[in-house]
């Protein structure tokens, strides 16, 4: 490592990439930091990425907040010489990576000097197509003098219905034509103002949806056809797991690669399985049908009734399997619906549009009608190895399609193909597993958090509350909560498993509180987010999207509560199949593997620096008493147990 800083163009040759990766490491430290304060759980990921990189095996690696795990696999991925995707969970956490960490890696001398031929480094974040606006639509809104409404017939990805439509819609929809007029990628995550529903829908279209750039009139300006080619150019893609699924799956999205990075990879399964399946729904079908009408007068009109049908016929099933062999009603209705989809197929291929702009609403149509014939064949096959079932609200069912294992869909396309590396703060063992890789196909890792969570703070179970089936419990629960957050001083985060529990405790606790208290559904998350850190006394209360990604360090937060275990609901339909194909270990490998993962996001929520301090109060006394309570704490921060109220009010009040 002697002579490892060169001052040239280059980097000593027979350096290893680990080598490399850890001596950029240490200059981003120091750059960060003038003490160059070191972590050796940083340290220690950094180096286990390069060599997974290096010797082509997989590596799953569990880094615990304040690790800096984006440096850790951005470093190896940057010094590589190949092209990296780097597939996170959320469209937030892209642009994190693309405005923050890789400019700041870029800017560093280091890492021009240690690349191969020492040339600097190119990234670019690439998105599902619906993220960029289309300008196909701009063009067609602008000739028509934008008389069009959230909802109006044709309009793209379904804004529809009388519902969608509100006072201002036109001039919501002509500012956004303004925008597109100015921005250079035409991303929504550009757009600085809080968009009605359908706005975006109604000017953007999807995979199925493009005719491709070659049959676009506006093809040669296309932003998402843009964004493709800054990828192609690029030595690290940024994207999200959504469309990194998606190119696994068959629809070649993303350029050339053989490294992968899956950051929260917790999440990864269930992504796989959202999008790998099937989802069906009265809306998808109406709007193909203003689609169709949109090229073909009337022609969509049967696609909207079989909408309807399907609408009627799903609420009896409502959050249950569906056999394989029916219900009758329903197979009949899917029948139907599959021959009038082939129908309009056919009337959409023999249609002669007069205009660029008629044949670009044609081939729109064209596509989303020929996908939603797929799907419906789909759903009228059950594949082996999948199951069917009725999601969504029972106002609005939803027909899904999923499959049971998606180790079998992964297997081949990611891990036989390219080296994968997959991240997150809570990766249970099991995890690996679940997305098809056998034990000795990867090397399993965790490098802990440098935080010192025993100093840091307290994990209560309110071992004393009823049993969370008693009648008693939901009373006896949110007086539990009023103590805790009264000794916070506010400052809570009240995280809970149900939107009934949630209201039933905002009802109860908003007259009795001194403190602000905020509600999930107030406002959009990111104000509700910014308003709740923004003012050091409010409470915040909210359910299952909040128990991950929430990032509120300093005072504002000192504690958060979770009303129970977050186990799955024993009969959800797709859950249960799994249970049911795994088998005497399914308790294992299905609910607890899932609520110690969900368990550990929601208390990971509390301690986001090394400077953070206060209490998480889990309100269920099983995690007391539970013979499994140390498989379902085995992903939690290591904080202070105790089941002492008084020590906690203690801790709180002397904060």
């Amino acid at each position: 490592m002697s002579g490892l800083p060169c001052r040239g163009d280059c980097y000593p040759a027979g350096v290893s990439l680990a080598e490399r990766s850890l001596a950029l490491l240490a200059a981003a430290t120091e750059a960060l930091d003038e003490a160059g304060e070191h972590r050796p759980g940083q340290e220690q990921m950094t180096e286990a990425v390069a060599r997974a990189f290096e010797t082509a095996r997989h590596l799953a690696a569990a880094a615990g907040t304040g690790t800096g795990k984006s440096l850790a696999y951005l470093i190896p991925a940057v010094l590589s010489g190949r092209r990296v995707v780097v597939a996170t969970a959320t469209k937030a956490l892209q642009d994190q990576l693309a405005t923050r960490e890789l400019p700041f890696l870029a800017d560093l001398p280091e890492s021009r000097r240690l690349r191969p031929g020492g040339r600097p480094f190119r990234w670019a974040v690439l998105k599902g197509r619906s993220n960029y606006i289309c300008r196909q639509l701009v063009a067609e809104a602008t000739r028509t003098g934008l008389q069009l409404e959230l909802g109006a017939p044709g309009a793209a990805n379904g804004a529809s219905g009388d519902g969608d439509r509100r006072t201002g819609a036109g001039e919501d929809l002509a500012r956004l034509l303004a925008w597109s007029d100015l921005s250079v990628t035409g991303d929504r995550a550009e757009v600085d103002w809080e968009l009605p529903p359908g706005a975006w829908e109604r000017l953007s279209v999807d995979a199925t949806q493009c005719p491709g750039r070659k049959r676009c009139p506006q093809g040669g300006a296309c932003f998402a056809e843009a964004a493709r080619e800054r990828a192609e150019r690029a030595d690290i893609v940024v994207v999200n797991t959504h469309l990194l699924v998606l190119h696994l799956l068959g629809t070649p999205l993303l350029p050339a690669h053989d490294l992968v990075v899956v950051d929260e990879a917790h999440q990864f399964e269930d992504t796989v399985t959202a999008i790998a399946g099937v989802s069906l729904t009265e809306r998808s079908l109406r709007n193909a049908g203003q689609e169709v009408n949109a090229v073909i007068a009337r022609a969509g009109a049967p696609l909207a009734s079989s909408g309807r049908r399907i609408a009627e016929i799903l609420p009896a099933h409502h959050g249950r399997r569906l056999a394989d062999d029916g219900p009758p009603e329903l197979t009949e209705a899917l029948t139907l619906t599959g021959t009038r989809l082939a129908a309009v197929v056919a009337e959409l291929r023999d249609a002669q549009p007069g205009d660029d702009d008629a044949e670009a609403q044609r081939l729109r149509a064209l596509g989303a009608v020929s996908a939603l014939a797929e799907d419906v064949a789909a759903l009228l096959a059950r594949p082996e190895g999948t199951v069917a079932f009725v999601a969504g609200s029972a106002a609005a069912p939803e027909l899904r399609l999923a499959h049971l294992e998606v180790g079998e869909i992964l297997r081949e396309p990611l891990f036989a193909e390219r080296t994968v590396v997959m991240t997150s703060a809570t990766l249970g063992a099991a995890t690996p597993t679940a997305l098809g890789l056998e034990r000795d196909d990867y090397r399993h890792l965790d490098v802990g958090s440098p935080f010192d969570y025993r100093a840091a703070g307290l994990l209560y179970c309110a071992a004393d509350l009823p049993p969370r089936n008693s009648p008693a419990f939901t009373e006896a629960a949110i007086t539990e909560l009023e103590l805790l957050v009264n000794a916070a001083r506010g400052r809570t985060l009240a995280l809970f498993t149900s939107h009934r529990m949630l209201a039933q405790a905002a009802e109860a606790l908003g007259p009795r509180l001194r403190w602000p208290l905020l509600r999930q559904g107030d406002l959009p998350p990111p104000q509700l987010l910014a308003r709740f850190a923004a003012d050091e006394a409010s409470c915040l209360f909210a359910t299952i999207g909040f128990w991950q990604g929430v990032d509120v360090p300093g005072p504002a937060l000192t504690l958060v509560t979770l009303d129970r275990l977050p186990f799955p609901r024993p009969d959800d339909p797709l859950l249960s199949a799994r249970r049911e194909r795994i088998g005497e270990d399914a308790f294992r490998l299905v609910d607890l593997r899932r609520a110690s993962i969900l368990l550990a996001q929601g208390a990971g929520r509390l301690i986001r620096t090394d400077a953070d301090r206060g209490v998480v109060a889990v309100l269920d006394p099983r995690l007391a008493t539970a013979r499994y309570r140390e498989d379902l704490l085995a992903e939690v921060p290591p904080l202070r147990r105790t089941v002492k109220r008084a020590e906690v009010l203690e801790f709180l009040a002397s904060l």
